[in-house]
């Protein structure tokens, strides 16, 4: 029922709105997590929501929320992913007793594999539609979130599983030298929208997103630590912790001076996406539509099954 609203509420105006909770500052403050037990485990009240797609438990002794994504066997972006993403998010802003959420993921191995190849090929123009403004959804709503994001990247997360990561305040990956990140469309003949490469741009800069993109790098844990991608990296048993730990020294700041910094450094980006949101939908439905395109990418899909066989 929530994702058929939610799909009207974006059909009807092409524009879902961002949420507009009330300012933070207007609440009461709240002692930031302890570094030591991470938010959601069951040592305080806690309130939980779950999908199919996506688990959420929010802490509100400590106002931070636990997203986990479960969708195996990758946590592939598909339609009813996203739109169960959009849902989450918007619930979590929408709830005053929230500050902040850390997104990960439940199934082993896997942070997300991206963008679901299955919603891009052989599908009709009002699909394509559909899914790329969901796409686009999920994205406003992480990166211009009122909320302290954290991803802690527990798997590999290439493509759309990267611009998750990417769109978060700061990201803490397993130190795992067979996990690896960034954004590898070039690999599958696809380009990478504009605002992927600004909020590329945005975290490692213009040589390096330059670089990556064009080769359709992914990063091994190591070298995204070393060129910036993700801010540390730490033994896979300790990440939750160190998210809580980083989770807590970003709350521990005045909500509204953080929230209008993050507004600051952002807007620009999002705006651009917010006043040629239409333009991308068509540019994207005319290069997915192309059968050099759609036939690189059923070659992709056969690779896979034969993979899985």
């Amino acid at each position: 029922m929530a994702a058929a609203t939610l799909a009207r509420r974006i059909g009807c105006t092409g524009v879902l709105p961002l949420c507009c909770r009330p300012p933070a500052w207007d609440r009461a403050a709240r002692p930031p997590p302890s570094p030591l037990q991470a938010p959601g485990l069951p040592l305080a009240p806690c309130r939980s929501f779950s999908n199919n797609k996506i688990q959420v438990e929010l802490d509100e002794s400590s106002g931070v929320a636990m997203m986990k994504f479960k969708s195996p066997p990758v946590n592939s972006l598909s339609l009813e992913f996203l739109t169960e993403f959009s849902i989450s998010l918007e619930k979590l802003e929408n709830n005053r007793a929230c500050r902040g959420v850390i997104i990960t993921s439940a199934v082993p191995k896997i942070f997300s594999s991206g963008l679901d190849i299955t919603e891009m090929c052989g599908k009709s123009v009002e699909h394509y539609t559909e899914f790329w403004r969901a796409v686009q959804e999920m994205w406003l709503r992480l990166y211009g979130s009122n909320m302290v994001t954290v991803a802690a990247v527990n798997g590999s997360s290439p493509a759309g599983g990267c611009l998750v990561a990417l769109s978060c305040d700061y990201r803490i990956m397993a130190e795992n030298p067979k996990f690896s990140i960034g954004l590898n469309e070039a690999q599958l003949g696809i380009v990478a929208p504009f605002w992927f490469k600004d909020t590329f741009v945005n975290v490692v800069g213009h040589r390096i997103a330059e670089r990556s993109l064009q080769l359709g790098s992914l990063h091994p844990a190591p070298e995204a630590h070393r060129l910036g991608l993700v801010d540390e990296l730490v033994p896979e048993e300790k990440l939750m912790e160190k998210a809580a730990a980083v989770m807590a020294q970003w709350l521990a700041l005045p909500d509204h001076a953080r929230q209008l910094t993050k507004t600051m450094m952002r807007k620009a980006v999002l705006d651009r996406l917010v006043a040629h949101r239409e333009e991308d939908i068509k540019n994207f439905i005319t290069f997915v539509s192309k059968e050099s395109i759609q036939k690189s990418l059923r070659m992709y899909m056969e690779m896979l099954k034969k993979r899985k066989s």
